[in-house]
């Protein structure tokens, strides 16, 4: 296919958002990789009264899901990554351009995912550093890439109610 035409394509569809997930896998890698060489295993800073920086490993899926599984669970969850980051590359080449909402957020899952991805396959766990707090409760720690899935998921659920789509009759 030539040059000219995969461009036009893109531009054309939600893939023209792609340089997003970019963004998000070279922040959260770089995120990622500044606590790794920073801090020790463990190692807490606290940065303002309700948040802290740290240095934790997930062996699981969110909030340590199947964390002390044995292991499977890193391939099962990597298989699970690419399958949907297959799925969204899709949903963004299906989606028009005028689409703008679903595609950013598919792009942020996308990018989130990919981020994951990379950590269970080169070290065998995610890297997690943000720890929000009140008291004594503390959210599970998460990284860059699971904020952006998050945002993404939320604009996905926005989108469905307030887009102009959503309020045509069936």
């Amino acid at each position: 296919m030539h040059n000219d035409a995969v461009v036009s394509k893109t531009n054309s569809t939600g893939l023209r958002w792609l340089w997003l997930s970019v963004v998000v896998f070279i922040v959260d890698q770089v995120t990622k990789f500044a606590i790794a060489k920073t801090f020790d295993l463990y190692e807490s800073v606290a940065v303002t009264p309700f948040f802290n920086l740290v240095s934790v490993r997930n062996y699981g899926a969110a909030f340590s899901f199947l964390s002390d599984a044995g292991g499977w669970q890193r391939w099962f969850f990597t298989a699970i990554a690419l399958f949907v980051s297959g799925l969204l590359v899709w949903w963004m080449k299906k989606t028009p351009v005028e689409q703008k909402w679903p595609a950013i957020a598919y792009a942020l899952v996308l990018g989130g995912a990919i981020g994951n991805v990379f950590d269970r396959v080169v070290f065998g766990y995610v890297i997690d550093f943000l720890d929000f707090y009140v008291g004594s409760y503390h959210w599970p720690s998460f990284n860059v890439a699971d904020s952006a899935i998050c945002v993404g998921a939320v604009l996905l659920v926005l989108d469905s109610f307030l887009s102009p789509q959503a309020k045509e009759p069936k």
